[in-house]
């Protein structure tokens, strides 16, 4: 079988510069339509079983996020569902990975991949589940579906709880953490998570941007729009995804809003707040502090250490969801992010941050608004 690489398939990304030899396989990441980020790559190689390969993405100098490459490894499957770490090293510009595949079939990506395959089949099982209801909210501009999961029903004193992620597509970690809220909110015999369908309505899309997920792209939509830059002007020929997310926000209110991402550099799992926001009160940021050091207290993958850096009053970027929907709506926003790299507080040099651990935080993120959600209003 003759060696290839291909990436013609639902978040699929690499264009291939050389393949003559197995020990020196030359790629290149592909930019964001319309835009000059990159970053995401999601590949398969074949016809390579038993022979050692060495695999190298020239351009990765250049990426959106070059820092998030030191200390980063690779992920690889055999059977696209266990997602391993691969021997990677980072120098001269260029990100190098080995690996001996053990069938003629082998996926790299750099984080493990969620599909909108994947995606669709759990809203249809979700759907099954009592006092939980998919919508769509409208049309992305490749015509996909924006989804929204709306768990509860609305009542006077119940909580509006809104969960978004991946606005970036290729933060997949985002997505990985929603379905770790929505399996959680969904199981009967938990406790917690049937206190808050008593006293919430949870309002949930997990993910905000189907166009880029399914294009391969790191952070942009099909126009080539960052979204997490559009939440104080959004427009249906930019960026519909956040216009009709925010639409319907005004529509039913907001009481807390969590917006899932990964960050590329940081080994770390944390939450960005709205520090800058000139309107945010002091309740708001009591909210946010108690949320913090009760999610640290509760899951070890968690921590309060490190983070951004938080704005001086009056800086804060408008155009952000966090620091937008915090002043609109006189609520607790935040953004969590999760690391492409392991998380430093508990390692797992075999997996890294993965799939399941993602989800594990999300169902996290659960008890910590538990403990909180009496004082949203």
């Amino acid at each position: 079988m003759a060696l290839a690489v291909s990436a013609n398939f639902d978040s699929g990304n690499i264009e291939v510069l050389s393949l003559d030899n197995p020990e020196n396989i030359r790629l290149a990441i592909r930019r964001d339509h319309n835009s000059d980020f990159y970053q995401w790559f999601h590949f398969r190689l074949t016809g390579a079983a038993g022979v050692p390969c060495t695999l190298t993405i020239t351009n990765a100098g250049g990426s959106a996020y070059p820092d998030g490459w030191p200390g980063y490894r690779a992920r690889v499957s055999e059977d696209r569902m266990s997602w391993t770490q691969v021997e990677t090293s980072y120098a001269n510009g260029e990100l190098t990975f080995r690996y001996t595949p053990m069938s003629n079939s082998v996926w790299f990506a750099y984080f493990a991949p969620y599909s909108m395959e994947r995606h669709h089949d759990l809203l249809a099982e979700i759907a099954q589940e009592p006092d939980v209801d998919v919508s769509v909210l409208g049309q992305t501009l490749d015509g996909q579906d924006l989804d929204l999961v709306t768990i509860g029903q609305p009542g006077e004193n119940k909580r509006r709880i809104w969960i978004i992620a991946r606005q970036h597509p290729g933060e997949t970690m985002a997505e990985w953490a929603a379905e770790g809220v929505l399996r959680r909110l969904t199981d009967p015999d938990d406790s917690v998570a049937k206190r808050l369908r008593e006293t919430c309505v949870f309002y949930i899309v997990p993910n905000m941007n189907p166009d880029g997920s399914r294009r391969g792209h790191l952070r942009t939509n099909a126009a080539g729009v960052n979204l997490n830059r559009e939440w104080d002007n959004p427009t249906l020929e930019r960026s519909p995804e956040v216009y009709l997310v925010r639409n319907h926000m005004d529509r039913v209110g907001c009481d807390f809003c969590l917006d899932m991402h990964g960050d590329e550099a940081l080994p770390h799992n944390f939450i960005a707040g709205f520090e800058g926001v000139l309107e945010a009160t002091e309740h708001q940021f009591s909210l946010l502090e108690r949320y913090k050091t009760t999610l640290a207290r509760l899951c070890p993958d968690f921590q309060t250490r490190v983070g951004y850096a938080p704005s001086k009053p009056g800086e804060a970027n408008m155009s952000m969801s966090t620091n937008a929907i915090a002043a609109r709506y006189k609520c607790l926003a935040m953004t969590l992010e999760m690391p492409f790299k392991d998380a430093e507080e508990n390692p797992d040099p075999v997996h890294g941050w993965s799939p399941e651990r993602s989800m594990h935080l999300g169902r996290a993120c659960l008890d910590a608004l538990f403990a909180l959600v009496d004082d949203l209003r």
